[in-house]
């Protein structure tokens, strides 16, 4: 049974308490002042100086609504609030002082010693009482329930208000029974009565305490000391969360609701990317930047990071009406300076292209749009031919029409060596746009990168869905591996590409170790708190037709050159004659609506002879290639 009711206590009530906290703190400030023997020359007005006092500090409680708040969930902004209510009362009580000392005749109403004890008293008592109301609220509204043991790591300004904010939330009944913090200045200190330690000493306090939770609550974290802190977490069953930086906190204050389950894509996070700003200012500030594909995942955070270089204007170009929808609606949120053009628009629709750049004039391009499904492109090679081929032609003649100054590809890692349709589709698109740069009209460059957390492609989310539904989580093979870098990782790398490029260029990035899929998916699965082969079962369906097992490692020294950055390299790859392979595509692209699939892959693989598919039924052109 609960001893606390749900419902708020009516405000009367609590009116009328403050109204004897009132009373009490009079008869005290005389029973101090007089040391608890009050004259009777001082008895005597102290009913009308009583009565005084309670109709001015009732109108001010009344004025300030101070009983309007919801007792249990009092606050530092409440105390605040009844603090400035009863100091706004005693400068009345001064006023009167002066008034009958210089107009009446020269006495104090109600003795200033009385004011300044009656204001401490009473300030004491009213912050007191909602104290005791909340922290009793806390210890038995819910008694059924016990309460979770939180490690915070960090005892900086995120971890003090981590720590408030777990304090306040009264379903959960969180304890902080430490902090974490790599500030040798702080360790063996206090912080609102919690100890501080170095992380040297998690073992011991999760041991010795049970603790359940740990709150990552620091602004910089090495992202391999992450790694660590949370594969140990997970191993003794404890759950990882994460505070939000704060230009992330709601109008500035943290909310609850905001510490969440840390996410595998905090974990797949690398140090900080130093970016040349001033080089990339140089080439974006002040232009006009025409970006395609400007809904998708990529797309849109190329939107995101060349709004904050202050472009002349921005066009953004989707064929997606929905998310270009939503763009827009975030733009206008966002970037209310900046000016932006939103088209609806099919890239492969020359005419409509056409308007846009005659009318508009864009002097960079970054080029995002493309379809990127692997299986979806083996079974639809006209589509991806249209789109990732035409549409990339079509940009490109137009870019060189209109005298672009810089036109940005984005490609893929698939496009090395391609056993699929859509990585053989991109590297002959990445052909045409090297082999333009040789009409020296516009600079051509051309970024490769692997597969980008979150994206509408990428496995993790997928996996989560997954998860959340109960499983199985599937995976093609259990040992099938892939790069992984952020969206904005990737999108910055490709900024710097922009600027580095002086044409012809193809840039590929530096994605780290390769992951392994199951790794991924077992991790996923400990960070939502379930067991694997117990909560969550793992499914193998086989490879998918076009798909590899390994991704082509893309940095090896041989097969690339090094930049200034240490992030980006040149890849080195072959030179095509221009005529030659423009021939070669437009034939690729006429013949793309008529033939059949077989027809027009076997083209492709005439265009880009290291294409050789795998687990596809494109398999047959090889080897018939190989039998001849």
């Amino acid at each position: 049974m609960m001893i606390f009711p749900r419902k708020n206590v009516p405000r009367w009530l609590i009116f009328l308490i403050d109204l004897i906290i009132v009373v009490f703190s009079v008869l005290l400030a005389y029973l101090l002042r007089f040391n608890f023997s009050i004259p009777d020359v001082e008895l005597k007005p102290l009913p009308l100086i009583l009565a005084y006092m309670l109709v001015i500090r009732g109108l001010s409680f009344l004025i300030a609504r101070t009983s309007a708040g919801i007792i249990r969930y009092t606050s530092t902004e409440d105390a605040l609030r009844v603090v400035a209510t009863l100091i706004s009362g005693s400068m009345v009580f001064a006023v009167t002082n002066l008034v009958t000392y210089y107009f009446i005749g020269k006495f104090f109403f109600i003795p200033f010693s009385i004011i300044i004890i009656d204001l401490l008293v009473s300030s004491f008592a009213m912050i007191c009482f909602r104290l005791v109301v909340k922290v009793a609220y806390i210890e038995f509204q819910y008694p059924e329930r016990s309460k979770v043991n939180v490690v915070i790591y960090g005892a900086g300004e995120a971890g003090l208000t981590a720590k408030r904010v777990l304090e306040r939330d009264m379903e959960t009944k969180y304890k902080v029974v430490a902090f974490l913090d790599d500030n040798s200045s702080k360790i063996g200190k206090k912080a609102e009565g919690i100890d501080i330690y170095s992380p040297e000493k998690l073992s011991r306090i999760v041991e010795s305490n049970s603790v359940k939770r740990v709150i990552l609550a620091i602004t910089s974290f090495d992202p391999d000391r992450k790694q660590t802190l949370v594969e140990e977490c997970l191993n003794w069953g404890i759950r990882v969360m994460t505070v939000p930086p704060m230009i992330r906190w709601l109008n500035g204050e943290l909310n609850f609701h905001q510490i969440k389950d840390i996410r595998i894509e905090d974990l797949l996070e690398r140090a900080e990317i130093h970016l040349d700003i001033e080089k990339i200012s140089q080439y974006l500030a002040g232009k006009v930047i025409l970006i395609t594909g400007a809904a998708g995942s990529i797309g849109s955070e190329i939107v995101r990071q060349v709004a904050l270089y202050s472009p002349k204007l921005l066009i953004l170009v989707d064929q997606a009406e929905t998310p270009l929808h939503d763009l827009e609606l975030e733009c206008n949120e966002s970037y209310p300076g900046v000016p932006i053009r939103f088209f609806l628009a099919n890239i492969c629709n020359e005419n409509r292209m056409r308007r846009i750049f005659s009318g508009l004039k864009p002097g960079i391009v970054f080029h995002a749009a493309a379809y990127k499904h692997v299986p979806v492109q083996e079974q639809n090679p006209e589509e991806a031919i249209l789109t990732n081929v035409l549409g990339t032609r079509t940009l490109a003649d137009l870019a060189m029409e209109f005298n672009v100054e810089k036109f940005i590809m984005i490609s893929t890692d698939k496009a090395v060596n391609p056993t699929s349709v859509m990585g053989a589709s991109k590297r002959i698109a990445e052909i045409y746009a090297q082999s333009s740069n040789q009409l020296k009209k516009t600079k051509f460059i051309t970024t490769r990168f692997g597969n980008v957390l979150g994206s509408s492609g990428s496995v993790i989310p997928l996996f989560h869905s997954q998860i959340e539904k109960g499983g199985p989580v599937t995976i093609t093979d259990p040992n099938v591996t892939r790069f992984f870098m952020t969206i904005p990782e990737a999108c910055e790398l490709v900024l710097e590409a922009g600027a580095l490029g002086e044409g012809g260029e193809i840039f590929i990035f530096d994605m780290g170790k390769p992951v392994r899929i199951l790794d991924l998916a077992e991790k996923m699965i400990r960070l939502s708190g379930l067991k694997v082969g117990k909560d969550i079962q793992i499914h193998y369906t086989g490879l998918r037709p076009g798909e590899k097992l390994y991704e082509e490692l893309l940095n090896i020294q041989e097969n690339t050159l090094p930049t200034h950055h240490p992030l980006i390299m040149v890849a080195k790859v072959r030179q095509y004659d221009l005529d030659i392979i423009t021939r070669q595509i437009s034939d690729l692209i006429d013949l793309a609506p008529h033939a059949p699939d077989m027809d027009i892959v076997k083209k492709m693989k005439e265009i880009v002879p290291e294409y050789i598919s795998q687990n596809s039924v494109f398999e047959q052109l090889d080897a018939n290639a190989h039998s001849a």
